[in-house]
Parts: C-alpha cells; sequence; structure tokens
C-alpha cells in the first residue's frame, strides 16, 4: 500500500507539485492526501481537490498553539503516514512535533547546520562561503535544529545575486526532496532518538544527492 503523504505549505507549492509530478511518473510510491496551509489564498491548495485541503489564518486564534492543535486535529483526520513540510512559513510548536514525531520533515535551504530560519542565500553570499545548498531535515521543536537526512550542494558563483542563487538551490531542492522521501515511504530510512539508519545501518552523516539524483553517502 502507497504511503500518505500530507503537505504543509504556505505559499505557490512548488515543492509539492514536484511531489505530485513524482508520484504521476511512478518515482515515488506514494499519494498525497491532504495540503495544510496558514495562508487560506495560498497557491498550493488549489493542487488538490477541495475535500483534501484545510486552511485557516492564526489570527484567528486566540494563540499559536491553539492553532497548531486545530491544524494537528484536522492532520490526524487525514492519516497520513508522513507529513512534509514544503515551504510552510510558521514555526510549529513543541505540542505539534511531539504528536507526529517520527513522521514529519522539512526541506530547508540551506546546509544544515548552517543558516537556520529565513534569508539563507543572503546570508551564504555574506559570509562568502563557496557552496551552499539544500537539506531535508526531521522536524523536531527547535528551529531547523532536526536530524538531517540528505543533502544538495551548488556552488557560489562570482557575482551572485541572493535571487540568482536562490534558483538555483530551488532547482536542487526538487530532487532532493523525492530521492528523500522515497528512501522514507519504502521504510529504507529510520530515525530513532535522533539516529538515522539506513537499510538497518547508521547514518553518521547526511546523505548528497549527486548529480543524477541520487542520494549517496
Amino acid at each position: 500500500m502507497s504511503s500518505r503523504i500530507a503537505v504543509l505549505a504556505s505559499g505557490r507549492g512548488s515543492n509539492l507539485q514536484a511531489i505530485l509530478d513524482a508520484i504521476a511518473a511512478q518515482q515515488l510510491d506514494a499519494q498525497v492526501v491532504a495540503v495544510l496551509s496558514d495562508k487560506p489564498e495560498a497557491s498550493a491548495l488549489l493542487k488538490v481537490g477541495p475535500d483534501q485541503r484545510w486552511a485557516r489564518s492564526p489570527k484567528d486564534f486566540p494563540d499559536r498553539a491553539a492553532f497548531d492543535a486545530a491544524m494537528a486535529d484536522a492532520l490526524d483526520a487525514f492519516a497520513p503516514d508522513w507529513i512534509v513540510c514544503a515551504g510552510y512559513m510558521r514555526i510549529l510548536g513543541a505540542a505539534f512535533v511531539a504528536r507526529f514525531d517520527g513522521r514529519l520533515v522539512n526541506i530547508h535551504p540551506s546546509l544544515l547546520p548552517l543558516y537556520k530560519g529565513l534569508h539563507t542565500h543572503a546570508r551564504a553570499l555574506e559570509a562568502g562561503d563557496a557552496e551552499h545548498g539544500a537539506s531535508v531535515h526531521f522536524v523536531v521543536p527547535e528551529l531547523d535544529a532536526g536530524t538531517v537526512l540528505a543533502q544538495a550542494r551548488v556552488p557560489v558563483q562570482a557575482g551572485d545575486t541572493a535571487e540568482a542563487l536562490a534558483q538555483r538551490v530551488l532547482a536542487v531542492e526538487h530532487p532532493l526532496l523525492i530521492a528523500s522521501l522515497a528512501l522514507l515511504v519504502s521504510g529504507r530510512v529510520t530515525e530513532r532518538a535522533g539516529q538515522l539508519q539506513l537499510d538497518g545501518h547508521p547514518l553518521f552523516s547526511p546523505l548528497r544527492l549527486d548529480c543524477a539524483g541520487q542520494l549517496n553517502r
């Protein structure tokens, strides 16, 4: 039986579209059962049917905990095997993360642990880095601090702007996310107490995406 994936998104949903395309191409044995958003106007919501959408504004709730609880209840109703944060721009509270512990992954546009949070491309340029990239990691209550499963790297080029670098990173984000999800939904990668295992063997450093879109040690 294919894995059930729910996606949390706040924007246009380019990574969600990559997931849908990979499923259609039979590159990913999964189905997207829901898209949830903190932005009722998010374009990502339009990529699935009305019965697969949940969107509420946090402003309609008294606090973050109340919003998170409502979203968690909605998420549970879709019975996902995996929850993917794909351009979801709100920090998830500790209670939400604990409820879905071990099933919640995020794609972040930096080579973690570098540049947690926002404006990662500009920060990489300001630091004079030779490489930048993206990471897929498990979600923990601390922002962008969970165990990193896989990374893709891109060279920083002379004269790069944050926008140009962002576009090159986005180009590797999609294959990185799909390759990572393929390992997760197949059960080849597991995570327990912060330790990843690949095919039953400990994984002590993130997998790396190669030019062919494969993940290697």
